[in-house]
């Protein structure tokens, strides 16, 4: 059996980007650790916070219940400060991720990745996935943690953004989206994202297609978990249970070294 360690920016995306896959690993018996870059205190703020509750207090509660949901074995926290999105105040704060020194941040996770002898480590696309300055920065820190630590299998989580137009095509074409599916027909894969670009990568440049269809359940179940984020989530939870198979049942990985097209392959084979 394997390690796998990943990295992501905040709470809830461990279940967003790669929820399958990490349930995935953890059915056939891998030891599965999550490290999160950030608290996640700019995210929704719920009105049902306790006295003297925070949001970033609540959000690691959802994140310690969705790890459960998917079988994650050792959750981290590198307790950085959320970010927020580019041009936001909180991008001056000196506890912003992004503000974090490269090699600081990168020898505290290089350190989990020792601990945890790991085999298979991954972290996020050149550009997050969708510019958000956490997710770049996840990047960067993750890379260059697996140069410290050594890890030699490393791979970037994406987005297919070629799936995702196709997806969409297909759908309106068929007039099978209906009530509760319309973030799904709203969803432009290839306009602007947060730094301009359009969102993922091109199919061309992707080099693992991961099957997750027999984990939807547990990826679902986990992206529930994080209630107080529900505007942003809700998108998913609302979701026809055959069109969230259709459009996540299928994760998208770039091993580092290896080119695309995207062949089925497994992280931990």
């Amino acid at each position: 059996m394997s390690t796998l360690v990943c990295l992501h920016a905040h709470p809830d995306d461990e279940s967003l980007i790669m929820g399958g896959t990490l349930a995935r690993a953890s059915a056939e018996g891998h030891r599965v650790v999550v490290v999160v870059a950030t608290n996640g205190d700019h995210g929704e703020k719920p009105g049902d916070l306790g006295d003297g509750e925070t949001l970033a207090e609540r959000r690691r509660a959802e994140t310690a219940r969705a790890c459960d949901a998917l079988g994650v074995h050792r959750l981290v926290w590198l307790d950085y400060h959320d970010s927020g999105m580019t041009g936001w105040p909180q991008n001056s704060h000196e506890r912003a991720f992004i503000n974090a020194e490269l090699d600081v941040a990168a020898r505290a996770l290089a350190d989990v990745l020792g601990e945890e002898q790991a085999d298979v480590f991954v972290t996020y696309d050149w550009h997050g996935n969708y510019g958000h300055p956490d997710h770049v920065m996840v990047h960067k820190v993750g890379h260059r943690a697996a140069e410290l630590a050594r890890t030699k299998d490393v791979f970037e989580v994406t987005m297919n953004r070629d799936h995702f137009r196709l997806l969409k095509e297909m759908a309106a074409a068929s007039g099978v989206l209906g009530e509760g599916n319309e973030g799904f027909t709203d969803f432009d894969p290839d306009g602007p994202a947060d730094d301009g670009n359009p969102m993922g990568e091109p199919e061309s440049m992707i080099t693992h297609r991961v099957d997750v269809k027999s984990f939807c359940s547990a990826k679902l179940a986990a992206i529930s978990c994080h209630t107080s984020q529900i505007t942003d989530t809700s998108y998913f939870t609302n979701m026809d249970p055959q069109i969230f198979e259709l459009a996540f049942g299928l994760e998208w990985f770039i091993k580092k070294g290896e080119s695309g097209p995207p062949r089925d392959a497994w992280l931990l084979a």
